[in-house]
């Protein structure tokens, strides 16, 4: 159940004179860095949470067993903690691919832990796509992620490296750190 978002996000946005792109990373982009950047830095985007909500049909499960990965939610005031690349255009070629399942890309504004900002694209998967799960209780979500694996392994392994890339970060984030604990 492969839910193919590559075509719609090469139509999306227009790279056409651009050497460089920001974009911002809040899940695997964090720990499994798989393309070429030119820059690297902490960021944060505002009035959004990150939340196993998305089904994982084609990395983290299977059609039939889809594991859990995260997503971004709007919840006014919230802050999700990251890392934003800048990458040139020819990344996204990669990243439309890996991020097919659901995921569309927005622009979003960012700031550095320099009190510094810009604007970036991140890869969001909305409540609208056919991949996706939506809230369960947090035990009931960790039993769906220590019961699923994919192509790309274990989806326990998804929430551990995401837990320990976070602490690197020095984010806390309660939905992840919760559901880590179920899991453990």
């Amino acid at each position: 159940m492969t839910i193919s978002t590559v075509e719609h996000n090469r139509l999306r946005q227009s790279f056409e004179g651009m050497s460089s792109v920001w974009l911002f990373g809040y899940g695997s982009l964090i720990y499994k860095v798989d393309f070429p950047f030119l820059e690297q830095r902490p960021a944060t985007i505002e009035g959004w949470a990150r939340r196993f909500w998305q089904g994982s049909h084609d990395h983290r499960g299977t059609p039939d067993a889809p594991g859990r990965v995260v997503t971004l939610i709007r919840q006014p005031e919230a802050k999700c903690k990251g890392m934003a690349y800048r990458v040139s255009p020819e990344v996204f070629e990669h990243l439309d691919v890996r991020e097919k399942n659901g995921y569309l890309r927005f622009s979003t504004p960012m700031a550095f832990e320099d009190g510094s900002s810009t604007d970036g694209l991140v890869y969001i998967a909305t409540e609208d796509n056919a991949a996706f799960l939506g809230p369960a209780s947090s035990a009931e979500i960790a039993r769906q992620i220590a019961n699923s694996a994919g192509p790309s392994g274990p989806n326990s392994d998804y929430l551990l490296n995401l837990a320990e890339a976070l602490r690197a970060l020095g984010d806390h984030d309660p939905h992840v750190f919760e559901l880590e604990s179920h899991l453990r």
